[in-house]
């Protein structure tokens, strides 16, 4: 398999050094150039495998032969031996023809565990065998942070410094990053908003020429590994409710666009999917896209479901592509022109294209607390604010088909927010120990890159190595 860029102007690449990228030298994002495809009868087939043996299933044609299959099975069986349940993403329904996927039951409570730790160990196996030492830049809304740093703590060629914007994420969110005693885990609290530290990262990895001759790797989903890794449990909850003999739909809270793109990509490979509703926050701009064709920046607002405070989705890239057939121009066209104005829009064929399988819905902050409150009264569970929003969702459209909302983090992530709304706090997990009792390390700096850009600089002690 080879990957090439979504704006069409990138040498193509290998697994391997897609793994150990950022974005594509002409600013584009890498995709694969196929998508392998699975029949009914080969998916029906997988219905006895376990996690583990599903991931296997679904990353080897996207890996081929760069990395040894008895590796990446012990790479894959490492990176899901730390969640505390044995199905390690577990379904519960809700009511009839309603499942939750609980996908927050890794080491840091939340579904970017999935990939995170996954992507942390092909690193490291990887970075062993080249004998390299890279540094890892990344932006986080909340939960990236902590999982890519829990990914990556003992990773002895990694160097990873993590932006999170400063007062802007929770409290148990903020104390998983800053909290873990490593010496090569920095976090630095920017004075600004999500997409600012995510136009920073970019924008580094575009000129990554400051950080000499080290290697500038990148842990947000612009790296292909988070979207391989997490296209894994729609097959497998699908599976677990009547697929592929059932058309399936999935209501997903997201942000950066990220972890519904995989349930796209798993429609690509076959799945059959009825509807991947898109469930965000105040901060809409992927609803109006999908309701107005109307993809346009407005101002970055807090809310109760911090990850998903953002108004830059990253991937929202990678389904342009799909949509306009792969042609890379045409997309590098529309990104040139989002860039200058702020906003874009498609074809009236294009867009019909996305609504074959799209749809979304918005929940503000009053909605969230309400669905918190009814679905814990109604069904006798507790979701996390993000979660409300996907099941908000659902309520509004009317699906015949089993439907499976992504709960993407645990409710104790977000006490303040849980307690408002029914009036209980959530305890922390035991695993998670006295993380309010540990000392916090992190660094405030200001919102310029080139403050950043030397911070990362002088602090990095992989050239001493």
């Amino acid at each position: 398999m080879k990957y090439i860029s979504t704006r069409g102007n990138s040498p193509a690449l290998s697994f391997i050094e897609v793994v150990t990228s950022g974005l594509a030298k002409d600013g584009g994002l890498y995709m694969p150039d196929s998508v392998p495809n699975f029949s009914n009868k080969e998916i029906s087939g997988w219905k006895h495998l376990s996690y583990t043996e599903l991931a296997e299933k679904i990353m080897i044609p996207y890996i081929g032969e760069e990395i040894k299959t008895v590796y990446l099975r012990k790479i894959i069986k490492d990176s899901y031996s730390e969640f505390h349940h044995p199905e390690i993403a577990p379904l519960h329904k809700l009511s009839d023809n309603k499942y939750v996927l609980e996908l927050f039951h890794g080491p840091t409570m939340a579904f970017k565990d999935f990939a995170l730790q996954f992507l942390g160990r092909i690193l490291n196996h990887v970075l062993e065998n080249k004998k390299e030492d890279v540094i890892i830049i990344g932006a986080t809304s909340g939960d990236t942070g902590s999982a890519a740093i829990e990914g990556c703590k003992n990773c002895k060629h990694i160097e990873l410094f993590m932006l999170h914007p400063h007062g802007k994420v929770s409290d148990v969110q903020r104390k998983q990053m800053t909290t873990v005693d490593s010496p090569n885990i920095h976090n630095l609290a920017i004075e600004g908003n999500f997409d600012d530290c995510q136009d920073m990262v970019k924008e580094m990895f575009f000129h990554p020429e400051f950080a000499g001759k080290r290697r500038l790797v990148a842990v947000n989903s612009i790296n292909w590994v988070r979207i391989m890794a997490q296209i894994v449990y729609y097959f497998y909850a699908a599976l677990k409710v009547g697929s592929p003999e059932h058309k399936i739909s999935f209501a997903v809270p997201t942000g950066n666009f990220g972890d519904i793109f995989a349930g796209y990509m798993a429609s690509k490979m076959g799945l059959p999917i009825e509807k991947l509703i898109v469930a965000t926050n105040k901060n809409d701009i992927l609803h109006r896209f999908f309701t107005k064709n109307d993809y346009s920046k407005k101002g970055v607002s807090q809310s109760y479901s911090p990850s998903m405070d953002i108004q830059v989705s990253s991937n929202f890239e990678r389904l342009l592509f799909e949509l306009y057939d792969r042609d890379g121009k045409e997309v590098s066209s529309l990104m040139d022109k989002f860039k200058l104005e702020g906003k874009l829009s498609v074809t009236k064929e294009v867009f019909e294209k996305a609504l074959n399988i799209f749809s979304s819905h918005t929940a503000n902050d009053d909605e969230i607390v309400n669905i918190i409150k009814n679905t814990y009264e109604n069904n006798n569970y507790i979701s996390d604010p993000h979660t409300a929003t996907a099941i908000s969702s659902v309520k509004e459209v009317n699906l015949k088909e089993p439907h499976i909302i992504l709960a993407t983090s645990h409710p104790a992530k977000f006490p303040a927010v849980i307690e408002k709304s029914i009036g209980l706090c959530p305890n922390l997990p035991d695993y998670i120990g006295s993380l309010f009792e540990k000392e916090e390390k992190f660094t405030k700096l200001s919102n310029n890159i080139e403050e950043v850009k030397k911070y990362i600089k002088d602090s990095s002690s992989l050239s001493s190595h």
